[in-house]
């Protein structure tokens, strides 16, 4: 349905500019969101009905609510909202400052979650909607020297589906999208390095921090045909919770799955042998004196399948007489 309206944000460059575009050629109408404007006249231009655009931080309470109600106020509602707007960072985790990280945080999780919320309303109001959050395979699978970011995408993908299944029933669909290296400013300038570099991890976060920045420009992935794939997935009549985009993502992904598998076969009894046994639906507690460690050592284990086991060390014993007045108290405290 060409009459959709679509409110796409970070359309500066890379997948939000390329999306604009597109999205504006096909008829849709469309909010294009940008912290600077200038930076997205030539994408407006050319489209004086169907296309606004928006002076956005996604970082800015004020500017989400003023974005929101300037393209609801042109075109009457929002039914795609793109999350696109984000940064990278390079840095071993041990490296990473916290600064440079919390500001990512803010913009590729907290941005997209404060502008998802502020657009909610008016799909539920009209009883559909598509949300549509830009992840990567690093929400998926970690690398070295992004470790913070891969904290962020994976916290997009986590949020994604779990809003999919609060808003299913109000016909609101949700898209996260992940993809492989496309050839975006993302490795470029929108990108920063850790200025702390530690040479024990020249070896595995700085082989792969040169190799990204390295291959930059160079990567397989076409952003025009990335757009194209979003369109598809949006105009779809039952698009995918999760997209892959380009083939490292796909080989990525499935590669985790395997490591996935592999871990829960190898050990399933260690996990299914952390529940009670089946039948035993009752507390039970044991108190006992632990002679090497010279404690009272209290366990134990909750009403639920769930609980988990819990040792507490009561009180520490040094003579007989203390290890009576600490029982009768242990008595006193927890009857059986």
């Amino acid at each position: 349905m060409k009459n959709k309206v679509w409110l796409i944000t970070g359309c500066s460059t890379g997948f939000g500019r390329e999306l604009a575009k597109l999205v504006l050629q096909l008829g849709y109408r469309a909010g294009v969101a940008a912290r600077n404007t200038d930076d997205i006249k030539d994408i407006v231009d050319g489209y004086p009905e169907t296309a606004i655009a928006l002076k956005l931080d996604v970082t800015k309470a004020d500017d989400i609510k003023a974005g929101v109600d300037t393209i609801t106020q042109k075109f009457g509602t929002v039914d795609v909202l793109v999350n696109n707007a984000g940064i990278g960072y390079f840095g071993a985790i041990e490296e990473s400052e916290e600064e440079e990280v919390r500001r990512m945080f803010e913009i590729n999780f907290f941005g997209l979650a404060n502008m998802t919320k502020a657009v909610l309303p008016i799909m539920r109001a009209q009883k559909s909607g598509h949300v549509v959050n830009i992840a990567s395979i690093g929400g998926l699978v970690a690398f070295p020297a992004v470790g913070f970011y891969n904290a962020t995408k994976f916290a997009v993908d986590g949020y994604s589906e779990a809003l999919s299944k609060e808003t299913k029933h109000l016909g609101i669909k949700v898209t996260v999208i992940a993809p492989s290296g496309f050839r975006t400013d993302w490795a470029g300038r929108s990108a920063n390095n850790s200025k702390i570099v530690i040479d024990d991890y020249k070896e595995t976060a700085g082989t792969n921090k040169n190799n990204i920045r390295g291959y930059s420009g160079k990567q397989p992935g076409d952003p025009e045909r990335a757009a194209k794939a979003i369109v598809d997935a949006v105009e779809a009549e039952n698009p995918p919770l999760r997209l892959l985009l380009g083939k490292a993502a796909l080989k990525g992904a499935r590669n985790k799955l395997q490591e996935l598998q592999k871990d829960f076969d190898t050990w399933e009894a260690t996990t299914v042998g952390a529940d009670f046994p089946e039948g035993s639906n009752r507390s039970q507690r044991k108190c006992h004196f632990d002679e090497v460690r010279g404690e009272i050592l209290y366990t134990c284990y909750g009403g639920h399948a769930s609980s988990l086991n819990r040792r507490i060390r009561f009180l520490p014993v040094v003579e007989m007489t203390s290890l009576f007045k600490n029982l009768l108290r242990f008595r006193k405290l927890h009857p059986q």
